[in-house]
C-alpha cells in the first residue's frame, strides 16, 4: 500500500506563514485510512527528512511568495518544485521543504508523487491568528487538500 504524508509546513505564530499549521489541525479531526499521516512539519525543514523518505505520497501546504492577491491558492507537482518553478521563501540559514524534497531525490528516496498547496499570505505579524482574509479561506483551503488526499486515495488505493 502507498504511504500519504499530508505535511503541514509554517511558522504557527507568524500569522499567515501558519497557514499550513491550522489547516493540518483541520485534516485531523477527519476520519483518514492508517495510510494516510497527518503532520505538522511547522519549520523543521531538514529535520522532516524522514517524512520524506517514508511517503510514497506527499502533501504539502504552506504559505508561498508570489505576488498576488492574499488567499490566492496554487497548486504545484514534483516537477514544478524539482524545476523551481515554486516561489518559495528560502532563508539562507534555514533549510526548508524545497531543499528537503532535493535531498531526498538526491538520495534516491523523494516520494513519486508531491503535490505542493500554496497560500498567498497576507500577513506576517506576530501571532497565532490568521488574518482575516486567510480564515475566510481556510474551509476552502481545507477542501482542496481533502480532495487531494481522497484523489490520492482512490488513484493508488490506499486503504
Amino acid at each position: 500500500m502507498k504511504k500519504i504524508i499530508v505535511m503541514g509546513v509554517g511558522n504557527y505564530i507568524l500569522s499567515d506563514e501558519g497557514v499550513g499549521i491550522h489547516v493540518i489541525k483541520e485534516l485531523e479531526k477527519m476520519q483518514w485510512p492508517e495510510n494516510v499521516e497527518i503532520y505538522d512539519c511547522g519549520t523543521t525543514g531538514i529535520l522532516s527528512f524522514h517524512k520524506f523518505v517514508e511517503a510514497d505520497i506527499l502533501i504539502a501546504v504552506d504559505a508561498i511568495a508570489l505576488k498576488e492577491e492574499p488567499g490566492t491558492i496554487k497548486v504545484y507537482n514534483k516537477d514544478d518544485i524539482m524545476l523551481s518553478r515554486v516561489p518559495m521563501k528560502i532563508s539562507p540559514h534555514q533549510i526548508g521543504f524545497q531543499e528537503t524534497l532535493f535531498q531526498a531525490e538526491l538520495h534516491s528516496h523523494a516520494p513519486e508523487v508531491v503535490t505542493l498547496i500554496g497560500v498567498v499570505p497576507e500577513s506576517y505579524a506576530a501571532g497565532t491568528e490568521l488574518s482575516e482574509c486567510i480564515a475566510e479561506k481556510l474551509p476552502e483551503i481545507v477542501e482542496i487538500t481533502a480532495q487531494y488526499i481522497n484523489r490520492y486515495i482512490e488513484e493508488y488505493k490506499v486503504c
